[in-house]
């Protein structure tokens, strides 16, 4: 009889197979199921863009760079040029944001364009020089890095020497490697993470997702190898779990955090998904359809948050504020839309 009953419902070993452990019920010879989605509540979520102010146009002047001052063309009032290479050399730009030069002293120059350094030299060397001139050019730029690390194939620190936007930052890094996660990139400015979508702007073209890049900005690429799903309530091993060759569905990830140890409300487990830095989604999942078979087992994506109420139904709020301690304390490993839209300090 049971022969039979496989011979007759395919799909019921099929479902069997891919959820693992799950038990289902036998059904009368005959049984027509109809297979729908366990998600019975979802909702659109993004996050709002954040100010993209452009820089200056013109260079401004810091701690790090180098500077060649040409005095009247008399070497030994200027900046040194090296007799081996000819090359600028020039004086560097201190800690305190001065220039040293013969006659003259230290002068204050971080902050100021190069027309307005070039003044205030000019002015410097009036008190000793009578029709004088001064050049000021920028021979080393060294005050305004960006850090692009992770899946770039030339990943390190990188320094502007004009303005640059995202796409132009990408490029100096010489682009990025097969394995780059850039669902997962991030953009960290003053230890925040911005909404900045590096997936959407090269592979759909959103020009407007092209932002300028500000000194200190560390651009940040994953690679696609470890990929984890977060679980969170009423289970007994709460935390992150791994996705093999990037493969899990939602019966899997609750029977490997010990749902079965616990009395979790399996009808409304939430789910928390990132599409993307700027976009993601939270769903509602009845397991229970899984279980019995009504539904194929829920697949789960890269970063998804789950969590299981322990009683009840509640809602949203209730899900996320009894899970933020937990996201917290793994926030670094987090796709960037989680941190941004939950984690992040209005």
């Amino acid at each position: 009889m049971k022969f039979h009953l496989l011979y007759r419902l395919p799909a019921l070993l099929v479902l069997l197979l891919l959820s693992g452990c799950t038990t289902f019920t036998d059904l009368p010879p005959g049984t027509v199921l109809e297979i729908t989605s366990p998600v019975i509540e979802e909702e659109e979520v993004t996050v709002d863009p954040f100010e993209d102010v452009e820089p200056p146009i013109d260079y401004i002047i810091g701690p790090g760079d180098t500077l060649y001052v040409n005095v009247n063309g008399r070497p030994e009032l200027s900046s040194p040029i090296p007799a081996s290479s000819g090359r600028l050399l020039g004086s560097r730009v201190d800690g305190r944001g001065m220039i040293r030069l013969p006659m003259v002293g230290s002068v204050e120059v971080a902050g100021l364009t190069v027309e307005q350094a070039q003044q205030r030299l000019q002015d410097a060397f009036s008190a000793y020089l009578r029709e004088h001139w001064v050049v000021v050019e920028i021979s080393e730029f060294r005050s305004q890095p960006v850090y692009l690390l992770g899946q770039f194939r030339n990943p390190g620190t990188y320094y502007l020497d004009r303005p640059y936007r995202l796409m132009q930052g990408l490029a100096m890094a010489g682009g990025m490697l097969e394995t780059a996660n850039l669902r997962s990139a991030r953009l960290i400015r003053d230890d925040e993470t911005l909404p900045v979508d590096i997936f959407e702007l090269l592979n759909m073209g959103r020009s407007n997702l092209n932002v300028w890049l500000r000194p200190g900005d560390t651009l940040f690429v994953p690679d696609d190898r470890n990929q984890h799903v977060f679980v969170y309530g009423a289970v007994s091993k709460p935390g992150p779990v791994g996705m093999p060759n990037g493969i899990l569905n939602l019966d899997q990830a609750l029977a490997a955090s010990g749902l079965g140890e616990m009395r979790g409300n399996v009808e409304y487990v939430r789910i928390i998904r990132s599409h993307s830095a700027t976009r993601g989604q939270l769903l509602v999942v009845d397991l229970r359809q899984s279980q019995r078979g009504l539904a194929m087992p829920f697949p789960l994506q890269l970063g998804d948050v789950i969590y299981v109420p322990r009683s009840g139904v509640g809602n949203w709020n209730q899900a996320i504020n009894e899970i933020l301690p937990s996201l917290q304390a793994v926030s670094a490993i987090l796709q960037p839309f989680v941190q941004i839209k939950f984690l992040r300090d209005d």
